[in-house]
């Protein structure tokens, strides 16, 4: 299964790309696992996702938890927490 990943501020400063498509093993089946599964690919996505609880996510136009399941998702933006002030 393809799915397109956008990344956006820190974790796309740390990966160096804003966005990319991957295809995950058969056992990520939540947002969880798919950041999981993503820090695991090297130094700059272990530096990205190195704060796991903090990432956020949104399927399609929609926020989803880190328990969400992935299947047939076919965009997935992953973001830190945004601040205002």
């Amino acid at each position: 299964m393809a799915i397109e990943l956008l990344y956006f501020a820190r974790i796309r400063e740390a990966i160096g790309r804003s966005a990319e498509t991957v295809s995950p093993p058969p056992d990520v089946t939540t947002i969880a696992a798919l950041v999981e599964w993503l820090a695991a690919r090297g130094e700059g996505y272990a530096e990205a996702f190195a704060e796991r609880t903090k990432v956020r996510a949104a399927i399609g136009d929609a926020f989803a938890d880190p328990d969400t399941p992935i299947a047939g998702a076919r965009e997935i933006a992953l973001f830190p927490p945004v601040t205002g002030g």
